[in-house]
């Protein structure tokens, strides 16, 4: 049932950062240049409380300088990647395991 769980949210995350890679390729086409949204961009834009009161969790725990990482690698980059990414790793941890070859199941 978690591996379900898993690999239903994984899908959806990937399907957000699909829609979020066509929202960037329509900008671009239609600008003649390339053009890619910020995860800090869209997170703003969506709910911006939240992103501060992340920022207050993370340097609580992780210190100013684990913040500045984080906003520097992850919210700088394009929310497409950042969401295929995580959709990825939640599909490849809810997988089914493999049937084992030549042995019986009990």
């Amino acid at each position: 049932m978690i591996r379900f769980l898993f690999r239903f949210i994984g899908l959806w995350i990937l399907a957000a950062g699909f829609v979020a890679l066509v929202r960037d390729g329509t900008k671009s086409i239609a600008g003649n240049a390339v053009f890619t949204t910020k995860l800090a961009d869209d997170w703003n834009n969506i709910h911006a409380s939240s992103l501060e009161s992340l920022k207050a969790l993370f340097e609580r725990y992780a210190g100013a300088s684990g913040w500045e990482i984080a906003s520097t690698y992850v919210l700088a980059a394009p929310t497409w990647l950042v969401l295929g990414v995580i959709g990825s790793i939640l599909i490849l941890i809810g997988r089914k395991k493999k049937a084992l070859i030549g042995y019986g199941r009990d």
